[in-house]
């Protein structure tokens, strides 16, 4: 979160772009490299540094939007700050009228900063336009939100209300640090010359829109299957702009383009668990994840919340099933490819996650699979939930 463009928005569960840039740089000859959970553009922010083409996907329509302005750093960094400085002018015109924003909202600010907010809301919509000095103007009003709210958050993006910041930043003194630093990396990307992103709004199950056989190089992080709800990650930016009003808006808003890798996707009702497992893209490891579902949906019973992780690790599987195979389109033969992952134990039933996802891309078509760990997981929160140990790190598949 230091590096120039990467450290405009805190996303949940990114890596190392100094990682990705030195693995696309160590590639010989003609890099083509695909992202399909591009996320806020981590991989193709790396490869248009290190000079190499890219393409990437990204399902979430609010996370889209923000690496779309993080791709735009080497427009006009000029144009950008006259855009600021025409947003300012503006809120200082606008009627503040903060009584319409959701609950979530009122508790994660004071008045007076919601109405500077406000403001400042209101006036983009007065000023934006389709230039990409708009787009990055958008993102600025969007990485202050934050910055400037007395709520606490959590290691994730989730807000926490009750907890008190003592004292977040002012709002127009947050939005003016914030710009100095968007103007001096775009300023930056002037020194660089590597082919510009292609990014597009898109599910990795099918990759659609994406070239055949384009990708020689695929680096990205799906989801893991530990519950962590990515709909929700952004439901504070997302409130502001009132686009949601409540977290019950995120099924309809965010959550039916994602992997399925949350409880919060599968309501109980809503998926036949046997017609999920008896799925033919589940074949290769269809004795072994039936056995792990069926011990899910039995330990469920005994606890309070009844999550359903039985029916999360079916749907999760079957959807990473769908994208290996449409990886294998989208990729050249032979390809290397990168899943950063990590494995599970919901309820502290253990997934063996990486073995799994590595038998289903070599039914995909693959022809091998390794495993480098990065770290172990699960060994340091006190109120951690099980005592299996998990790991984390980087399954390397070629073909």
């Amino acid at each position: 979160m230091g590096l120039p463009v990467h450290r405009w928005f805190r996303y949940s569960a990114g890596f190392s772009a100094d990682w990705a840039h030195s693995v696309i740089s160590s590639m010989s000859g003609n890099v083509r490299v695909f992202d399909p959970f591009a996320g806020s553009a981590t991989t193709l922010l790396a490869a248009e540094t290190a000079g190499a083409e890219s393409w990437g996907l990204e399902a979430h329509p609010f996370v889209y939007r923000i690496a779309r302005a993080k791709l735009d750093w080497r427009s006009d960094a000029d144009a950008y700050l006259r855009k600021i400085g025409e947003l300012k002018r503006v809120a200082a015109t606008v009627r503040p009228e903060i009584t319409g924003y959701p609950a979530l909202i009122r508790d994660c600010y004071e008045d007076a900063a919601l109405e500077q907010l406000d403001t400042l809301r209101q006036a983009f919509e007065q000023i934006r336009d389709d230039s990409p000095a708009s787009a990055l103007t958008w993102l600025t009003l969007i990485a202050i939100l934050r910055k400037v709210s007395t709520a606490g958050t959590a290691q994730w993006q989730y807000i926490l209300p009750k907890k008190r910041k003592r004292a977040p930043a002012a709002v127009f003194r947050a939005l003016e640090d914030f710009a100095r630093v968007v103007y001096h990396d775009m300023r930056r990307g002037e020194l660089v010359a590597g082919p510009k992103p292609n990014l597009i709004r898109g599910d990795a199950r099918t990759c659609e829109g994406v070239p055949r056989q384009y990708a020689n190089l695929v680096i990205t992080s799906p989801p893991y299957p530990n519950n962590y709800d990515y709909a929700d990650a952004t439901r504070l930016e997302m409130s502001f702009m009132r686009e949601v009003n409540g977290w019950g808006d995120l099924q309809e808003s965010v959550r039916k383009y994602l992997v399925r890798s949350c409880s919060q996707h599968v309501p109980e009702k809503s998926v036949d668990l046997h017609a999920t497992l008896a799925a033919s893209e589940l074949g290769p490891i269809r004795s072994e994840i039936t056995g792990v579902c069926e011990r899910l949906a039995e330990v469920r019973e005994s606890k309070g919340g009844r999550k359903t992780y039985h029916l999360m690790i079916a749907c999760y599987f079957r959807d990473l099933a769908l994208v290996w195979k449409a990886l294998r389109s989208v990729c050249t033969s032979p390809s290397k490819l990168c899943f950063v992952i990590g494995d599970s134990a919901p309820y502290g039933v253990y997934v063996p996650v990486i073995p799994w996802l590595g038998t289903l891309a070599l039914s995909a078509g693959f022809k091998s699979y390794t495993f480098e760990k990065t770290r172990d997981r699960n060994i340091k929160w006190k109120n951690r939930k099980h005592r299996v140990p998990l790991q984390e790190g980087q399954l390397w598949v070629e073909g």
